[in-house]
């Protein structure tokens, strides 16, 4: 082969990855335009009046501030807003205090058949959870002495209709309790064993030693449970049959629920509110997000 040879094959190489590179942005900017323009269809319909929805326009003529005001009147997204809150606050506290410590006890401690539950953890992630449904919503009603339930679960509504059902159940999660396990094996063992020789306690070692350096994965479990939380609807709409327990996204389907008579903007101003607290979640935790996702590995 001769050195003009060569010099071509050099320079078709160079060539063909930068046309490659050049293809692979173009398809991924076309997929973020298409993946941008329904939530930028919904911003901008929230600043719209009804005559300007009816023409399908774009852009709005004016902005109408005045429709995020109006929206909190016409319906009690107010109220909507304060149950997710506390909803997606207490589903993230209860799932905090179950799954790390179960993750560190799977991880950690000398557990007889860890193995077999980490595989049982495992198999439950390719659960559905419409497939839970139905028992879930049977245990819920069912449980003693709450919602004039007798000790055997039976007469009364038990958890339905209640914040003990909405946080309770949705609470503890297989992904998560697998997630903190596979943070806590990858931190090394000999600092539990160096605070065992000075003493501490294992839930001191868990809760003083261990938890502190797997920040990451904390972040990561809050980021997806206050998310899941704050955009739960099927649940919601099983075991509510009271307005002031409903979340936010139940209440805006309800708003919607005549499409003859929907206020379009109130209910894209609601939607556009609904969305705006995690994005600025991910925004401020997307570093320890980000971090937290990478680490993961299938360890032993």
């Amino acid at each position: 082969m001769t050195s003009a040879t060569v010099s071509v094959v050099g320079e078709s190489k160079p060539s063909t990855l930068r046309i490659g590179r050049i293809l692979l942005y173009v398809v991924l900017t076309v997929g973020a335009i298409l993946m941008i323009m329904p939530f930028l269809w919904m911003v901008l319909t929230a600043f719209k009046n009804e005559l300007e929805i009816a023409k399908f326009s774009w852009l709005p003529g004016e902005l109408r501030w005045r429709n995020f005001v109006e929206a909190m009147q016409t319906a009690p997204f107010l109220r909507y807003f304060r149950n997710s809150l506390f909803i997606a606050v207490g589903e993230t506290a209860f799932t905090l205090a179950v799954c790390t410590t179960a993750g560190y006890a799977l991880a950690k401690l000398p557990i007889r058949g860890a193995k077999a539950l980490l595989a049982y953890f495992i198999t439950l992630l390719l659960v559905p959870f419409q497939i839970l449904l139905v028992p879930l919503f049977l245990i819920v009603k069912s449980i003693p002495l709450f919602g004039g339930n007798n000790i055997l679960g039976q007469g009364g509504i038990g958890w339905l209709n209640s914040w003990w059902g909405l946080i309770i159940p949705l609470g503890a999660a297989p992904l998560f309790t697998f997630l903190a396990r596979q943070f806590y094996v990858s931190v090394p063992n000999e600092l539990a064993q160096a605070a065992r020789v000075d003493g501490l306690g294992e839930f001191g070692i868990f809760w003083r030693i261990m938890t502190p350096l797997i920040k990451p994965a904390l972040i990561t479990i809050c980021v997806f449970q206050i998310e899941a939380a704050w955009n739960g609807f099927l649940w919601p709409l099983m075991i509510t049959t009271s307005d002031s327990m409903r979340p936010l996204q139940l209440g805006l389907a309800i708003f919607a629920q005549n499409p003859a008579e929907v206020q379009w903007p109130y209910l894209m101003a609601g939607t556009a509110l609904a969305t705006l607290p995690m994005i600025v979640m991910f925004v401020f935790a997307q570093r320890r997000f980000v971090e937290g996702m990478a680490n993961v590995g299938i360890k032993g």
